[in-house]
C-alpha cells in the first residue's frame, strides 16, 4: 500500500483533530451539527466519505471553523499546473486588495480596448480549467483596468472590471481559496456598483452568492441571490438579464438545500428550468445558462441533498456535451461519480466518471477536496477490485489512500 504522505490528512482525521482540540466528545459535537452520532463517527473513521458540501458546512459550523479548514487546499506536488495556480494566488489577493475604487490608481501604460483580447484569454482559460493559465494574467488586468476607471475610458473599464473580478473569484473558489474567492466578488459588486447597470449588478451578486456559499454561507447565499431574483425580474427584456437571472435561481435553488428547505429549493431549480426552457442553450456573459447547465446544477443539489438516485437519473438524461466547454462538464461527471459512489454496485461507473472528469480537467479535479474524498472512500471499499490499476493511479495523482 502506498503511505499517504505526511501534509495530506484526511477530511474525518481534521474534523476529529478539530473535536479533540475544544474537548468534545464525538456524540456532543454531532449533536452541535444535526447529523447523528453514528454518521459523525463513520466520517471521522473514513468510512463514510466527506464529500457532502451541506454536511460538510454543517460540522465546520458545529465545530466554529470554516468548511476549507476541514477539506484543506491540496497541492498534489506531481501537477506542475495545480502547484503554478497555487502560486499566483498571493498576487491575485495582493491585486483585489489594491484595486479600491475609492483609493487613486498607479497608472498603466495600457490603454482600455487593448486589454479586450487577454480578457477573453484569461476567461477561455478558466472555462477549460487551465487555472494556472488564467491566474497567471488576472493581477496584470486588475490592475490595467483600475488604472482605466480614471479618465475617459471609465466606462468600458468598469464593465470589464467586473468579468476580470468575476472571473478572479470564480478560479479562486475553484482553488479551494473561498476567503479570496469573497474578496474578488466584493470587488465585482463595487465595479458593478460605480458602472450603475442592473444587469452587471445581478451578475455581481451572482459572484457574490456563489462565494459565499463556497464558505458553507448558505443563508447569505440564498439572501443575496433572491434579493438579487427580486432587483432584476422587471428588466427581463434587457440583453443578458434572463441568463443572469437564471444563475441565480440556480444558485438559489442550491443554498435553499443547504439551508434545509428542500421545497424552496425544488421551486427555484422548477423556475430555472422553465426559463432555460425558452432561452435555450446560451453563452452570454461564460454563464452558459440553459437546459444543460440547469439539468448539472440539479445534480450537483440532489447529490448533496441526500438523493443520489435522483441524481442519477437526471445524468442519465443529461448530455454534458451540449456545453462547449470543460468548466461546467467537470461537474457533471464529478457529481455523477459521487452520486454513483452512494448507490450500490455502482463503483465501476463512478470510478470511470471520475477518470473522464481527471481527462477533461485534470486541475480542477487535482484541487477538489470532494474528489479526493470520494476517491479515498472507493479505493477504501474496492479492496483493489472496483477499477483496479485505473483507481490506484488515480487515487496516487489525488495523494489518497486507503
Amino acid at each position: 500500500m502506498t503511505p499517504r504522505p505526511s501534509g495530506d490528512p484526511g477530511i474525518g482525521e481534521r474534523i476529529r483533530a478539530r473535536r479533540l482540540l475544544r474537548g468534545w466528545s464525538m456524540r456532543y459535537a454531532a449533536s452541535r451539527a444535526g447529523i447523528s452520532h453514528a454518521t459523525w463517527s463513520r466520517i471521522e473513521r473514513g468510512r463514510q466519505a466527506a464529500d457532502n458540501r451541506f454536511t460538510l458546512a454543517d460540522i465546520a459550523a458545529a465545530l466554529d471553523c470554516a468548511p476549507a479548514e476541514l477539506t484543506g487546499v491540496a497541492v498534489p506536488a506531481a501537477d506542475r499546473d495545480v502547484v503554478a495556480a497555487h502560486a499566483h494566488v498571493h498576487a491575485i489577493r495582493q491585486a483585489l486588495v489594491d484595486i479600491d475604487l475609492s483609493e487613486p490608481p498607479a497608472p498603466s501604460p495600457v490603454a482600455v480596448p487593448e486589454l479586450t483580447r487577454t480578457i477573453a484569454l484569461a476567461d477561455t482559460l478558466r472555462q477549460a480549467c487551465d487555472y494556472a493559465g488564467a491566474a497567471r494574467l488576472i493581477p496584470v488586468l486588475l490592475r490595467d483596468l483600475h488604472a482605466g476607471t480614471v479618465g475617459p475610458d471609465r466606462p468600458a473599464a468598469l464593465r470589464l472590471l467586473c468579468d476580470v473580478t468575476f472571473i478572479a473569484s470564480s478560479v479562486l473558489r475553484n482553488l479551494g481559496r473561498p476567503a479570496e474567492a469573497w474578496l474578488g466578488a466584493e470587488r465585482c459588486r463595487d465595479a458593478a456598483d460605480a458602472a450603475g447597470d442592473v444587469v452587471l449588478t445581478g451578475y455581481a451578486a451572482y459572484a457574490r452568492a456563489c462565494a459565499a456559499t463556497g464558505c458553507g454561507s448558505y443563508q447569505r447565499g440564498l439572501t443575496l441571490a433572491g434579493r438579487a431574483v427580486d432587483d432584476l425580474r422587471p428588466h427581463t427584456g434587457r440583453p443578458a438579464a434572463a441568463e443572469v437571472l437564471g444563475s441565480l435561481l440556480l444558485v438559489c435553488a442550491l443554498a435553499a438545500r443547504g439551508c434545509g428547505r428542500p421545497d424552496d429549493s425544488h421551486a427555484w431549480s422548477a423556475e430555472a428550468a422553465d426559463l432555460a426552457a425558452r432561452t435555450g442553450e446560451t453563452s452570454t456573459m461564460g454563464l452558459y445558462f440553459g437546459p444543460t447547465n440547469v439539468s448539472i446544477w440539479q445534480i450537483g443539489i440532489e447529490v448533496d441533498g441526500g438523493d443520489p438516485g435522483r441524481a442519477a437519473a437526471i445524468a442519465r438524461a443529461t448530455n454534458p456535451a451540449a456545453l462547449p466547454i470543460g468548466f461546467r462538464q467537470v461537474f457533471y461527471y464529478a457529481d455523477t461519480a459521487r452520486a454513483l459512489a452512494r448507490l450500490r454496485g455502482r463503483d465501476r461507473e463512478a470510478v470511470r466518471l471520475l477518470l473522464a472528469a481527471e481527462r477533461l480537467a485534470p486541475q480542477h479535479v487535482h484541487t477538489s477536496a470532494l474528489t479526493r474524498e470520494t476517491a479515498r472512500t472507493l479505493l477504501d471499499r474496492s479492496n483493489r477490485s472496483a477499477g483496479g490499476t485505473e483507481l490506484r493511479g488515480l487515487a496516487e495523482r489525488l495523494q489518497v489512500t486507503a
